[in-house]
């Protein structure tokens, strides 16, 4: 929602805004204060919006301006490219399943992965139930989306781990890598984190920019002791606030460089989720309790990690194992 401000003009309330860099100015009916502000949040939710039916391409901007300064602007503006070209120019009421089965082949032919496609429909549902929320149309349709796939297995071995830290590659690089596996965090948190939010001294590190940005996947954690090493390092070679820099600048993205460390130790199918994804791994197979793995990946609920990591813990469904021991099987003479 825009910025607004309710005030009195010649004895009526009235409220303004700024739009495209002009004031704008609408008189209200109403009487009282309280009456005022909700008649001002439904002539903004009105004027802000194109007149033109309320076309998908519109709420879809709307949404982008609600949420300015958060992270989903960044993907959905990215992900709006193809979204906006096949549903741009719809009215929510005029979308249907077979849209989306359309949309779906059409992104796989692109060569999208099924994954992706999921999370651009996603986007789209998300847009459209906010919509409906803030009561701009009556009702979201239906917005079918192609089977979430199931979670990637790939996970680094130790040797692979060891293989990967004596890669060659550039400093920043290694220490975005080390950084990643023993905070088990986002590569956007690495990249993002800054020296202000690590405390040596305290020995932990807050991967959480502050109380109101996004806070998917982010923890504070301890630094353990090969982590420490190398920031006490990196710290006094610093010569920017970002803990990941290059050439005096913070770091917009790793991922040619992480291509080319692996690729120089033969490592195969390793993509820089899997990284986290390697973290949690071990934690589990460590006999780590869920609920401290769960605190550590900044999971928003417990299931969420038992159904990802449960698995690869050696005390996993062991209980359950030994109650369906029946004696001992005697071989038949």
């Amino acid at each position: 929602m825009r910025e607004y401000r309710i005030g009195r003009l010649n004895g009526r309330y009235v409220v303004t805004w700024t739009e495209a860099g002009a004031r704008k100015r609408y008189r209200l009916e109403a009487l009282d204060p309280k009456a005022a502000e909700a008649e001002a949040l439904d002539v903004i939710r009105r004027e802000t919006i194109p007149a033109t039916g309320h076309i998908i391409r519109d709420l879809w901007e709307a949404y982008l301006q609600d949420r300015v300064g958060r992270p989903v602007v960044k993907n959905m503006r990215s992900s709006g490219k193809a979204v906006l070209e096949k549903f741009g120019h719809l009215r929510p009421d005029q979308v249907t399943t077979e849209h989306c089965r359309d949309y779906d082949k059409w992104r796989r032919k692109a060569g999208l992965m099924q994954g992706s496609v999921w999370t651009e429909l996603g986007h789209l549902r998300t847009c459209l139930k906010w919509a409906e929320n803030m009561k701009l149309i009556s009702s979201a349709p239906h917005i079918e989306r192609p089977q979430k796939p199931m979670p990637r297995e790939r996970y680094l071995s130790r040797p692979e781990i060891n293989k990967l830290l004596a890669a060659e590659c550039e400093p920043h690089i290694r220490l975005a890598i080390l950084v990643l596996l023993t905070t088990a965090a986002r590569v956007s948190a690495v990249l993002d984190l800054t020296w202000d939010r690590v405390d040596l001294d305290r020995g932990q590190i807050n991967l959480r920019r502050d109380m109101f940005g996004t806070r998917k996947g982010r923890a504070i954690v301890p630094i353990n002791t090969t982590l420490r090493a190398a920031l006490v390092i990196a710290r006094e070679a610093a010569v920017t606030q970002s803990v990941i820099e290059w050439n005096g600048g913070p770091v917009k993205s790793i991922r040619k460089g992480f291509t080319t460390a692996i690729n120089n130790v033969g490592l195969k199918d390793v993509s820089l989720h899997v990284l986290r994804h390697t973290a949690a791994v071990h934690m589990a197979e460590a006999g780590v309790p869920m609920e401290e793995i769960s605190q550590y990946l900044g999971h928003s609920n417990v299931s969420i990690t038992f159904s990802t990591y449960a698995r690869f813990s050696p005390q996993h469904l062991s209980r359950a194992a030994e109650a369906l021991n029946f004696g001992e099987i005697r071989k038949v003479q």
